[in-house]
């Protein structure tokens, strides 16, 4: 299967997921899928939506930008885990979106300090220039 980083005991994330990885998912456990990509993006799976259904797993798409953070977007995708059965598969292109919202989710849910969320980034091999990561660090950073 992809590589799939598990970013808590709720997230996990990784990168494209074909319709047999799926149907894995379901097997190991996984409840949802929540795929950043947006259907513009070179790989877009049209009917994945339909595959993580016939899988028996919850789904949901919020297409972020992968260079340009948006919050509203941001919010869109945290949205979406709020409400998405857990535990929830986070997938983008490559997998560093689906880590960042993994990651940023996992320290709204579990109060994280930025030290804590450095940390984490850097367990998972994620870089702190991620543009989504980046730009949450700078806001929790100021409202501490």
């Amino acid at each position: 299967m992809t590589d799939i980083k598990k970013v808590s005991d709720q997230f996990s994330a990784a990168g494209q997921i074909t319709p047999e990885e799926l149907q894995q998912a379901a097997k190991e456990g996984f409840k949802s899928i929540l795929n950043l990509r947006s259907s513009q993006e070179t790989g877009f799976q049209a009917d994945e939506q339909e595959q993580a259904l016939a899988a028996g797993l919850d789904y949901a798409n919020i297409p972020l930008n992968p260079s340009q953070p948006n919050q509203e977007s941001v919010d869109q995708a945290i949205g979406a885990i709020e409400n998405l059965p857990k535990p929830i598969l986070v997938h983008c292109a490559a997998g560093a979106r689906a880590s960042a919202i993994a990651l940023i989710a996992t320290s709204i849910q579990d109060g994280l300090t930025p030290e804590e969320i450095i940390a984490k980034a850097q367990e998972i091999d994620l870089k702190l220039d991620q543009p989504h990561l980046k730009d949450f660090l700078e806001q929790h950073s100021q409202n501490k």
